[in-house]
């Protein structure tokens, strides 16, 4: 009873806090006027830390401000972003060549340098409150150098005052794990679930409705939550030929994702590859494990190189627990390339399901299930896997770039427009 007593007078001196802060920047906006040709220009700013990195959110801050761009052409993006070793230019030439995407309009970057205080690695104990109060100064240093008139919180550091979350820093998941213990993730509930902390968001847009379930449950804001689908360059993966890639004994899987714990890649590509080729473990990873010749890793790859490899591949593997969504999948399923993802999450709930009646991909989980699935998938005739990749294709055009954009400003515009 103490500890909740003292949890939750903790969460009403946050909020009071951060109500003080958010009446100082609303003063300070007011005292600076942004104008082109004697009109006042709308500031929309992203709060994307790693905004240089190469993972789906990434994509989604890029396709965000692109659909700005060309609804508003004289609004003015700007980004805040920890990337201090790049420069605006680099990091724009970055989004090109990983994603496709090149702006019609000029970004302004605000450079942060303190990102430190949302790196896990800063709080070897109670990991995710360290990183929630750690954004909490580091949001403080972005808005104190740019006041905007709409503040779009596109990486899910909740404490900032987000309009957009596009991956919640806390889940019902990760409080799951908390409760039983585990090592990999210490914090408490009292975050998340507190109401107080939710009213400052205006409008929140979630990227599955498996995520739309977490959110609802934490923080009861229906009434201004909507589903907005990551976006995928769907027309240009459908643009590969869909034909039986295989002339010869040898196949070729691919793995699409960042270099991150929660990711996997060590089951998936080590562990579950090495038991479907009946490899022994014995020294580490793939080379104790005996397929140091069968598997390769390609380090922040160009787009057009990511096109090359999905042309080629007959099987996508995606092994993290609870993705939220997973652009990687839609990308693989869009350029013919069977998936296998983890039996959970977004995956499993708003990608990887029947259409029409027919299959669009499997779903597994542990090593085991792994293994016998990827083994299956290589055992179907040419025709079958055929049959399933031109299924697969038919159902990811609700997630292409084009309908991301409709979605995203139909659940903004009420904001944008309202001065």
């Amino acid at each position: 009873m103490v500890a909740d007593t003292g949890s939750w007078l903790l969460c009403v001196y946050l909020v009071i806090v951060l109500w003080i802060a958010r009446r100082h920047l609303q003063r300070k906006k007011k005292s600076v006027s942004t104008s082109k040709n004697g009109k006042e220009q709308m500031v929309v700013a992203f709060f994307h830390p790693y905004c240089n990195a190469g993972g789906g959110g990434e994509r989604v801050l890029w396709c965000a401000l692109r659909a700005l761009q060309k609804k508003y052409p004289e609004a003015i993006c700007v980004v805040y972003t920890g990337d201090i070793n790049a420069s605006g230019q680099q990091i724009l030439e970055g989004a090109v060549r990983r994603f496709n995407i090149k702006l019609a309009h000029p970004v302004q970057f605000v450079f942060l340098r303190k990102r430190y205080l949302v790196e896990d690695s800063r709080y070897p104990h109670f990991t995710l409150l360290g990183q929630s109060l750690g954004s909490v100064l580091l949001g403080w240093e972005a808005l104190t150098q740019r006041v905007p008139d709409v503040y779009i919180d596109s990486m899910g550091y909740a404490f900032t005052l987000p309009l957009y979350v596009h991956y919640p820093t806390i889940s019902t998941d990760m409080l799951s794990v908390v409760k039983n213990q585990n090592t990999g993730f210490n914090n408490v509930a009292f975050i998340s679930r507190n109401a107080l902390l939710c009213k400052a968001n205006d409008v929140v847009m979630v990227n599955s409705s498996w995520t739309l379930n977490h959110i609802l449950l934490l923080w009861n804001v229906g009434h201004c939550t909507n589903i907005v689908y990551p976006p995928c360059d769907v027309q240009t993966f459908l643009d590969i030929p869909l034909h039986e890639k295989k002339v010869t004994p040898a196949y070729l899987l691919v793995s699409i994702g960042q270099f991150r714990p929660e990711k996997n890649h060590v089951f998936q590509e080590i562990k579950a590859f090495a038991k479907m080729l009946n490899e022994k473990a014995a020294e580490k990873l793939s080379e104790n494990l005996g397929i140091q010749e069968n598997v390769e890793f390609k380090i922040n790859i160009s787009f057009d190189e990511l096109k090359n490899y999905l042309s080629e591949a007959t099987i996508g593997l995606h092994t993290m627990w609870n993705e939220h969504f997973g652009i990687g999948i839609d990308e693989c399923m869009a350029a013919g390339t069977i998936i296998l993802a983890h039996n959970s999450g977004g995956p499993k709930f708003d990608i990887v399901f029947p259409h029409e009646g027919q299959i669009t991909g499997f779903l597994a989980e542990g090593e085991e299930g792994y293994a016998e699935t990827m083994a299956h998938i290589l055992s179907l005739s040419a025709e079958k896997r055929l049959q399933i990749r031109r299924t697969a294709r038919a159902s990811v055009s609700m997630f292409s770039d084009q309908e991301f954009e409709v979605s995203f400003l139909s659940s903004i515009f009420t904001n944008l427009t309202s001065d």
